[in-house]
């Protein structure tokens, strides 16, 4: 309860009914103080006051109350003003509830990096787990994108995400963003096949090199300094490590170089070709139907490159065991779409230089998680040169934040 008093010039107009004697509820008070005056406010917690008054001079004045007070005259010499009502915690709740908001929207974004990071590691053991025993990436990676299909079509129908509307001009535009992601996807299987998860990922690492080349010759985006300055210890990290890698070769050297150009392609074609005059698209959506169109490109190609290499008959000729292969590659296949649809909800939360920071991070963590489930044979150069190759995708992110000088 709020106790407080004030001794000051006025008088008290109240409106035109008056009574000296009884008590009236008034919705408003004015209180101009003009002369010294004794009163008293109680509150009565109720929205219209109640009034017992003494004093029978009143004028007219600017002081409005809405709340609700007890008034008692005492005296017109003075008057003292004593208020007790309750006191509002309307702001501290709020302070609080913003606080919470905070607090949960964080932990959620922290899970979310969790789960990415997770099921990146997976995906990359079970997927060089199936390439060790079945060196088919064609056949494997048509099957990741039937499986990354199947999987939209069942969150549509279940309505866990909304159907989306689609027109054929973004569809056309959308074209060669799957053509990209599709290439860049079976790049990276084939990369894998060939050398250590840990090399294919420090060769990846070499990102940031083609997205500046690329944003250079279609976007007209010319690099600052910082950005030039950030790319020469990546480039002479990924040398450095790919002189002194074990498992190194040239075929899976330059397939994880084909899906970094593929990869960072599709992001530079997205800010070029895609419809602007229409409703943009979300990037949950977007990403649903490049993996959709990827899969109907990229079927009729296996079939003719290929052919098929993953029915049982064929994989038991081949001596394999079938519940080894099939179960790895359901579980590779979810990982891989569930990794890649995460990273877009991360997208959807943080900025595109935050993103890169924790792309950046994945990596390291992919590489590390790789080198010890594989017992990956890594000598202290190559680990040196991984080290600067990632040290300096972590200074592009940041040096990506400063802004050009305009004259």
């Amino acid at each position: 309860m709020l106790h407080g008093a004030f001794t000051s010039s006025g008088s008290v107009s109240l409106s035109s009914r008056r009574n000296h004697s009884s008590f009236y509820r008034y919705d408003h008070i004015s209180l101009p103080f003009h002369s010294e005056s004794s009163i008293a406010f109680y509150s009565t917690g109720s929205l219209s006051p109640s009034l017992c008054c003494s004093h029978s001079s009143w004028k007219p004045g600017d002081w409005i109350l809405t709340r609700s007070p007890v008034i008692k005259c005492e005296s017109s010499d003075g008057f003292e003003v004593k208020a007790t009502s309750a006191p509002d915690n309307a702001d501290e709740s709020d302070a609080a509830a913003v606080a919470k908001s905070k607090m949960a929207e964080t932990l959620v974004l922290g899970l979310l990096f969790g789960v990415w990071y997770l099921f990146n590691i997976y995906f990359n053991i079970y997927n060089k787990q199936v390439l060790e025993v079945f060196p088919n990436p064609v056949t494997l990676t048509a099957v990741q994108l039937a499986v990354g299909t199947t999987i939209i079509f069942l969150t549509w129908a279940l309505n866990l995400h909304k159907w989306p509307n689609i027109s054929r001009t973004q569809l056309v535009a959308i074209l060669p963003l799957a053509v990209m992601h599709t290439l860049g996807n079976f790049s990276t299987n084939m990369s894998l096949g060939k050398v250590s998860v840990s090399f294919t990922h420090t060769i990846k690492a070499m990102e940031p090199f083609f997205t500046v080349i690329l944003s250079s010759m279609f976007l007209g985006e010319i690099p600052t300094a910082w950005v030039m300055s950030s790319l020469v210890p990546i480039v002479g990290g990924v040398i450095l490590a790919s002189l002194t890698e074990v498992s190194f070769n040239w075929p899976g050297f330059w397939s994880a170089m084909a899906s970094n150009l593929a990869n960072q392609s599709r992001n530079v074609l997205s800010k070029k070709v895609m419809v602007q005059k229409e409703e943009p698209l979300d990037n949950i959506t977007l990403f649903s139907i490049i993996t959709i169109m990827s899969f109907f490109l990229f079927t009729p190609a296996v079939l003719l490159v290929e052919g098929v290499k993953f029915s049982p008959s064929y994989l038991q000729s081949a001596g394999l065991n079938l519940k080894h292969v099939y179960i790895r590659s359901l579980l590779a296949s979810i990982c891989f779409h569930a990794y890649q649809q995460v990273a877009y909800m991360i997208l959807q939360r943080v900025s595109p230089v935050t993103h890169s920071v924790g792309n950046c991070v994945k990596r390291v963590v992919v590489i590390v998680s790789s080198i010890f489930f594989f017992r990956t044979p890594v000598s202290f150069i190559n680990s040196i040169g991984t080290g600067i190759a990632l040290a300096g995708v972590f200074l592009y992110s940041q040096v990506k934040r400063i802004k050009p000088k305009t004259a």
